[in-house]
């Protein structure tokens, strides 16, 4: 009787570790602050509180930069320091933050157009 226990709480333990739930996906995360850094392969990004900096990579020909509406683009070349942005970020790949789209501000956070 007692040998019947010991397998079937074996089963049950067994059974529970592999129906464990899937972690859930990766959501996009959002960080908005000010540009500290800009380089050809990262970009490093400051709070709006300056409390925290947060540094993420850039794939090579990254072309997401866009003006919070979405309808102007911006190249690389027009990022400068304390410009204010908004990062989509996710850390799929390799475990490591890496911006997916980049999304250039006025300095009260509204969308900045360009003429």
């Amino acid at each position: 009787m007692l040998r019947r226990a010991a397998i079937t709480l074996i089963a049950l333990t067994a059974l529970t570790m592999l129906a464990r739930p899937l972690p859930a996906a990766a959501v996009d995360k959002i960080w908005t602050g000010y540009l500290v850094h800009v380089s050809t392969d990262n970009i490093k990004v400051i709070n709006i509180d300056g409390t925290q900096t947060l540094s993420f990579l850039i794939v090579p020909k990254f072309n997401q930069i866009f003006s919070d509406d979405g309808k102007t683009t911006y190249q690389m070349t027009n990022l400068r320091r304390n410009l204010l942005v908004k990062v989509y970020f996710d850390q799929n790949l390799l475990g490591a933050r890496h911006a997916d789209k980049i999304y250039v501000l006025n300095s009260v956070g509204e969308v900045l157009h360009r003429s």
